[in-house]
């Protein structure tokens, strides 16, 4: 458990920014206080949309916009938890809920121009991908915007910027805290200054300045901070973006981020006109240790059939398992493993030697490539599988193709087994189209414990359901993998055509119309 001292700097780091014009709104979203001295708070710029006086058609501007591209008379307060006080009292005035307003001006709305490179490159118009939240609405064109906010009422001797980090040093799978305010305004004595732990799921363009993270947000928390932990105190590394995303149908489930010093590069000569000195952010700081050892990142590998494609994970240097409706095409198959450590991206032509049949319950597919992956390093397999331990997916989903396999993080929710024996495993990551195939890795032990094969979806509703997947364990892969390697011949996996009725039935779903969606 994180110390409450350790809990209070995210909050005291945080606040909600309210906007309201003289005879309209308010509007409202989250905001990260930077500095107390001078009191300096940034936030999500497409908040003051409706005030400007050209409407969305601003967000075309290249350049920062100043105040006057406000309506007249805009009322900006900001709101804060008074020190050391998390309030649950229940009342209509501030000070009676324990907390504190400051009234603020606009100093300048400001693009991002790193991150907006990087959405426009990592999320194609092709792949419908749509963002939202109570700042961002439906107009996509303000989510690289940010807006700085002069609040005298934070001024505080003696104290200067809030710790921060820069996204560079960011890892796929490195943990981080999100911290916002769920709905803005909307009963701050409730909401105010949440926390949602999540890891780095992806990232993309000039020194990371896009991030996606599984970490769980809500409408609202737009504006609100990311801290990566480290032995000196949590640090500041990006801001929240957008708190939902969808990619054309599929919910995501995961949360939009810019990195803090894309904003800040962005932001250094119209805050230098403004008389505020930007310090330097911290290159690097040291991150709390991850468990387990080994690399999952270095197993997984994007497989490509036709125009279909998955994820995959290779055992050796030349064999790679994935699922059999990736492969089922029959196109010729390219496989990239992902890049890491004295290993470019390279794409490898691979053979499919084996495919479960329609009417098996376990959907596999065995692939030798006919290169072998340099440098790699072969998972460890588990044997045991403990229901609520946390477990992460790799794998090819989401924005995968565009950035890499992205890590997504939950717990192992149900081991369904049958005869004693585990032939089902359940997890609450979020799992996307383009993940089929990739590896479910225990976090404590870094050990491979199945592969992906599906999530959820409603048919009637047309939604998917990221967060209950189901997967294969290794342990039912383990002896075919092993006979395989030993003889050479494809027909040791035949066995897993021969599952029993427990085993059908544990899988039933995968094989009428239902909810499990394949990816």
């Amino acid at each position: 458990a994180r110390p409450a001292a350790a809990a209070m700097a995210e909050e005291r780091a945080c606040c909600v920014v309210s906007v309201s014009g003289p005879t309209d709104g308010p509007w409202s979203c989250s905001g990260v206080v930077l500095s107390r001295g001078p009191g300096l708070v940034l936030c999500q710029g497409a908040v003051f949309a409706p005030l400007l006086r050209d409407g969305p058609a601003a967000w075309a501007q290249p350049r920062a916009l100043l105040p006057a591209a406000l309506r007249p008379c805009p009322r900006i307060l900001v709101l804060q938890p008074l020190a050391g006080i998390r309030a649950p009292a229940l009342g209509l005035e501030a000070q009676a809920c324990g907390l504190q307003q400051h009234e603020a001006r606009l100093l300048a709305l400001v693009p991002c121009g790193a991150f907006q490179q990087a959405l426009g490159r990592a999320f194609g118009p092709a792949q419908q991908w749509r963002f939202g939240g109570e700042a961002a609405g439906d107009d996509p064109r303000g989510l690289h915007w940010f807006a700085w906010l002069r609040v005298p009422g934070l001024d505080t001797p003696g104290e200067g910027w809030t710790a921060r980090a820069s996204a560079g040093c960011l890892r796929k799978g490195e943990g981080l805290l999100a911290c916002g305010s769920p709905f803005g305004a909307l009963c701050p004595d409730l909401f105010l200054n949440t926390l949602s732990r999540g890891v780095v799921s992806n990232l993309a363009g000039e020194e990371n300045a896009l991030i996606l993270t599984d970490a769980r947000c809500l409408p609202g928390t737009e504006g609100g901070g990311a801290f990566l932990p480290s032995p000196y105190g949590s640090r500041l590394v990006a801001v929240i973006a957008a708190s939902f995303c969808w990619k054309g149908a599929e919910w995501v489930g995961l949360t939009l981020l810019c990195s803090l010093a894309a904003i800040l590069r962005s932001s250094a000569s119209v805050l230098s006109e403004a008389g505020v000195v930007v310090p330097q952010v911290p290159g690097r700081v040291a991150a709390v240790p991850a468990g387990g050892g080994q690399d999952p990142l270095g197993w997984v590998a994007l497989v490509e059939c036709g125009a279909a494609w998955g994820s995959g994970v290779l055992l050796a240097p030349r064999l790679l398992l994935t699922c059999r409706h990736v492969v089922e095409a029959g196109a010729p198959l390219r496989v990239t493993p992902a890049p890491g450590p004295g290993r470019p991206a390279t794409t490898l032509n691979g053979r499919v030697v084996f495919t479960t049949e329609e009417s098996s319950p376990f959907d596999v597919a065995v692939v030798e490539l006919e290169e072998s992956v340099p440098g790699f390093v072969p998972p460890c397999p588990a044997d045991t599988f403990l229901p609520g331990e946390e477990v992460s997916v790799v794998g090819f989903g989401a924005l995968g193709r565009a950035c890499g396999p992205s890590v997504t993080v939950g717990v192992l929710s149900a081991v369904v087994a049958v005869a004693g024996h585990p032939v089902m495993l359940q997890t609450t990551c979020a799992v996307h189209g383009g993940s089929s195939g990739g590896p479910l890795v225990s976090s404590r032990s870094g050990r491979l414990l199945g592969i992906v094969a599906s999530n959820t979806r409603d048919t009637g509703a047309g939604s998917t359901y990221p967060h209950l997947n189901f997967c294969i364990p290794v342990t039912i892969l383990q002896p075919p993998i092993a006979h395989y390697r030993h003889t050479g011949d494809p027909t040791a996996f035949a066995e897993l055509n021969r599952a029993g009725e427990g085993v059908r039935a544990a899988w039933r779903l995968q094989q009428q119309p239902g909810p499990p969606s394949k990816l």
